[in-house]
């Protein structure tokens, strides 16, 4: 029998130049993947996760909390690497430039195992296509992160900046979880009010559509706009957020309704952002959480 995975996250580890609107800077390996594991993970969930690197960086691979049997690691003629400059204190505003970009992912990178949820983690346009996500369609279920299908680098400036996904018609169909944050869903659909978000991106077939916010989380499953606030108590581990959002709420969703994953969706990211780095708790810590915060 060959290995079985709740949730399979595709993306790149990133290399992150962090500068903060006082220009102090803290260099640290970051994507999506990481933290997306690492919730799962923490909640009892199996987790693996294919990525790239080129081979001088393969330190990196230290940073995941899952086994190190459940990274596979491809090669890449080159390692994503990022450099992000804070504006304000919050962090809400930020300048992205692109370092280096890994190599573009494949139906042939995935591994044969049985998988519930492909989850496609990317950091930039062109990690993966439409087309990846058609095909792992006919697998299993395929979870979305908007990110990589909507942020671009400028050739000339390797600025980033964001742009609809001119194919979203011909692939949402294929997604069954979407993530957007509120700004990823306005520029999709043109909508500020996250909830008008959510049922558009469905209709366009996405079957199920979480959206983060600072102050909360949305779901939308067709029938009914669920929403839990965030309840995090400082913001030292903010990096990291919507991934440990997303990859809860996927992998807790095979298992429970909408409104319980998201609750314990947000919990566990309100308990991350209390820490920085990827969450490292157990479920029993977020059950713990759930019940002094949520009082549920």
């Amino acid at each position: 029998m060959g290995k079985f995975y709740d949730i399979l996250s595709i993306g790149h580890i990133s290399l992150d130049y962090n500068i903060d609107y006082l220009d102090n800077e803290i260099i640290e390996v970051g994507g999506a993947v990481i933290y997306s594991s690492a919730a799962a993970r923490a909640l009892g969930h199996k987790a693996g996760v294919v990525t790239k690197l080129a081979d001088a960086d393969r330190e990196r691979l230290k940073v995941f909390t899952i086994p190190q049997k459940d990274v596979y690691c491809l090669p890449s003629a080159a390692s994503t690497s990022i450099r992000n400059k804070y504006h304000t204190p919050d962090k809400e505003r930020r300048t992205c430039t692109c370092i280096a970009q890994g190599d573009t992912f494949t139906e042939k990178d995935i591994p044969e195992a049985d998988c519930a949820v492909y989850h496609f983690a990317g950091l930039i346009y062109g990690d993966f296509d439409g087309e990846l996500i058609k095909q792992m369609s006919r697998r299993g279920k395929t979870a979305v992160d908007v990110q990589a299908l909507l942020r671009h680098v400028d050739k000339d400036t390797s600025l980033m900046y964001f742009e609809d996904w001119k194919d979203k018609l011909e692939y949402l169909p294929y997604i069954d979880y979407l993530k957007t944050d509120a700004a990823e869903a306005e520029i999709m659909t043109g909508k500020t009010d996250r909830a008008e978000a959510a049922r558009l991106l469905h209709k366009w077939g996405a079957k199920e559509v979480v959206i983060t916010h600072n102050t909360e989380v949305i779901a939308y499953d067709g029938n009914e706009i669920y929403a839990c606030p965030i309840k995090a108590r400082n913001l030292s581990g903010r990096s990291g957020r919507g991934d440990t959002t997303f990859a809860a709420y996927i992998s807790e969703r095979e298992h429970a309704g909408v409104e319980d994953s998201l609750l314990w969706a947000t919990a566990t990211v309100s308990a991350k952002m209390e820490k920085p780095g990827p969450y490292q708790g157990t479920r029993a810590d977020i059950e713990d959480y759930i019940k002094r915060f949520y009082g549920k």
